[in-house]
């Protein structure tokens, strides 16, 4: 079968690493020795406020970029109302769950990833958001900050973040319908949810930079997911000022 032309564009515009390029072998032994302490655990979030906040237009204001943040812990409500206004459920109709970020079809391609760096109440670890139940599954424990900042081309930053999420896009959930287009409507899933998180990181008093750069290998490596179905596209690095 032809291979369509999202998952060439998809497959084109990923950065590598030159073939061989120094510390390669050692980065890859440092991501595998981080994942032995494999975890399936589930934790149950703060149910998020729903009512009160700051302005909508006060928020939107003060949101920037940040790239320099002081590596103190959140809190574990910070993080799940955050969660809540990226991804969370906002309705329950019948069999469908409608979530706070438009998507079209409403078939939500986007799954949410933690790595939770100093979040009180979790330990550091590599998290899976459930958005039905307002819960976390945690897929490996240990302190992935640097070896993220690494392959996210270097950007240090990320690494004293108290979190970052990790967005990775199951294609064939709006390919089905969609067919090629359905990677268009895809990007667009990502971008609302990146909005969302960050404006709401600036309501609790946090701040936030989304990252597009990185090496999609590398991430998917460490997400531990199979690129063929499911592959990063987008980062948020949230956490206090400096």
């Amino acid at each position: 079968m032809k291979e369509g032309i999202g998952n060439i564009f998809q497959n084109e515009t990923k950065y590598f690493r030159e073939p061989y390029s120094p510390g390669d072998l050692e980065r890859q032994n440092k991501i595998e020795q981080l994942k032995e302490k494999v975890v399936d655990k589930l934790i149950s979030l703060p149910q998020p406020d729903r009512e009160n906040g700051q302005p909508l237009w006060k928020v939107i204001n003060k949101r920037r970029s940040i790239r320099e943040f002081v590596k103190k812990p959140v809190s574990l409500q910070a993080l799940s109302q955050i969660l809540w206004a990226a991804q969370g459920v906002s309705l329950k109709a019948g069999e469908f769950y409608l979530q706070t970020t438009p998507s079209a079809g409403a078939l939500y391609p986007i799954e949410t990833y933690i790595s939770v760096q100093a979040v009180e109440g979790l330990s550091p670890g590599i998290y899976h958001f459930l958005p039905k139940t307002q819960a976390l599954r945690m897929k490996y424990e240990g302190n992935f900050s640097q070896v993220l900042a690494d392959a996210a081309l270097n950007q240090d930053f990320l690494a004293e973040a108290s979190f970052v999420l990790l967005w990775t896009a199951v294609f064939e959930r709006t390919k089905w319908k969609y067919g090629e287009r359905g990677f268009r409507y895809v990007y667009l899933d990502a971008g609302h949810i990146a909005q969302n998180a960050a404006l709401a990181a600036v309501s609790l008093g946090l701040a936030s930079c989304p990252v597009a750069a990185f090496f999609d290998d590398e991430i998917n490596s460490l997400l531990g997911i199979n690129p063929g179905k499911e592959t990063i596209i987008y980062l948020e690095a949230v956490g206090w000022k400096k």
